[in-house]
């Protein structure tokens, strides 16, 4: 089997599960540290011919990270193209195990069992906070409605002020981010790498800075996810 990831979550969960599988991934897919495999590009701009090229049995890919042109691409190369859909944390488990088993994998892999567990014993929180969560800046950008990135935090005891905008990650003028009524900014590391002199200083409300690969990546990641979230939005001393 030779299989070529499109995403940073899966290309882990890949190499990960099947070492060897996996014959081509994108410039941004950083996990597992040390993998060796053909580079073919960004997700949003990958070097089609190079995949064609490395002859795989299989591109793996995400409706949100990968654009139609270049997958419609792969097909018409008579490439075989699974392309996931990933909202909310139950769609990326069944998505991993969909995804892993068109990989060749015989059977569940044990982080992915683990990693539903731990959420499945995820204790209910004790309070809610409303919370903005920034994914760019210049212009701000933010989490919007269906993300899975705001599903983990709900389930952590965060709600996305904008998870009722028609857009999944709308634009918004920094004044009416100041003005949602948040008591809570969450501010990953990625895409936009915020940090404590890049962000914060832009809101009178809290901070926390939270991994973006535990918040945003469906893969290995997911089983220590809760746990460092939930660590980082504590340490956080609300109102």
């Amino acid at each position: 089997m030779r299989v070529v990831s499109l995403v940073p979550s899966l290309t882990e969960a890949v190499a990960v599960t099947l070492p060897g599988v996996l014959v081509g991934a994108t410039d941004w897919c950083s996990r597992p540290e040390g993998l060796d495999v053909v580079r073919i590009g960004g997700t949003k701009n990958p070097d089609v011919a190079a995949i064609v090229a490395l002859r795989p049995d299989l591109v793996v890919a995400n409706e949100e990270e990968n654009r139609e042109p270049d997958l419609a691409a792969l097909r018409a190369a008579r490439i075989e193209v699974l392309v996931t859909e990933i909202r909310r944390l139950p769609q990326a488990l069944r998505e991993l195990d969909r995804v892993l088993g068109a990989c060749g994998a015989a059977s569940r892999p044990r982080w992915l069992d683990e990693a539903e567990a731990a959420w499945s014993g995820q204790p209910t929180p004790e309070r809610r906070s409303r919370a903005v969560v920034p994914v760019w800046r210049r212009p701000w950008m933010v989490l919007g409605r269906a993300t899975f990135a705001g599903d983990l935090l709900a389930r952590l005891g965060v709600d996305n002020v904008y998870a009722e905008h028609a857009e999944r990650y709308p634009r918004i003028p920094l004044d009416e981010l100041r003005a949602a009524g948040a008591d809570l900014m969450v501010l990953p590391d990625e895409p936009y790498r915020f940090t404590a002199d890049d962000g914060p200083e832009a809101f009178a409300v809290p901070a926390a800075l939270v991994s973006g690969r535990h918040l945003t990546w469906y893969g290995p990641s997911l089983g220590e996810a809760a746990q460092v979230l939930g660590a980082s939005l504590r340490a956080v001393n609300l109102p």
